[in-house]
């Protein structure tokens, strides 16, 4: 039985369970975070046509040259440097707007960041099963992590970080079937030429 189940959980079976629970977290997330926004464009009385110019993460651009290993590593690199700059930006939060009484915000913007830091194992262990290190970190250089001194341009860059959260999330998962289905390729089209040298 163990055996059984062992064979079970290797090789393409790992990646659509993974690919699954990864897309199941990401929706999560997207929904998350469009609460998390909603919330604090009240608490700071923004529009919702709020202006957010340019991405603050930099990885490579998409490309259809790229791998699945590749686009793995993309999304996850993006991810985290979203991760690191949202726990910079809580804290910047909590140091010059003051942590205060702990309402539905504070709760929103807790759960944002636990269901990205789950959504980042996920695409960790894909990296790894598809062959890529997810213990290499992005560098983190150019990064916007220590933001504004003024109190507005705060506001705003802690909502400019928000907001690439929830585009890196629709990102991800956007493009988890289209890598799923380029590893299913590759994995069948090995299975078919081992086939065929036997």
């Amino acid at each position: 039985m163990a055996a059984r189940r062992t064979r079970g959980m290797t090789g393409p079976d790992v990646n659509r369970s993974t690919v699954a629970r990864a897309a199941s977290i990401a929706e999560q997330l997207r929904y998350e975070c469009s609460i998390l926004l909603e919330l604090y464009r009240e608490k700071e009385s923004f529009t919702a046509d709020v202006l957010v110019d340019g991405r603050l993460v930099s990885v490579a651009p998409p490309s259809s040259q790229l791998d699945t290993r590749d686009k793995l590593w993309r999304l996850h690199s993006a991810l985290m440097q979203c991760r690191s700059l949202l726990e910079r930006a809580i804290a910047r939060e909590e140091e010059e707007l003051g942590g205060g009484k702990k309402g539905e915000y504070e709760t929103q913007r807790k759960r944002v960041k636990d269901r990205l830091s789950y959504l980042l194992i996920c695409t960790g262990e894909l990296l790894k099963t598809a062959g890529g290190a997810a213990l290499l970190t992005p560098s983190l250089e150019g990064l916007e992590l220590d933001g504004p001194t003024a109190l507005f341009e705060l506001k705003l860059w802690v909502y400019r970080i928000f907001k690439e959260v929830d585009y890196w999330t629709i990102t991800t998962l956007e493009a988890l079937p289209s890598v799923i289905a380029k590893e299913r390729v590759r994995t069948s089209r090995g299975r078919t030429t081992r086939s065929t040298r036997r």
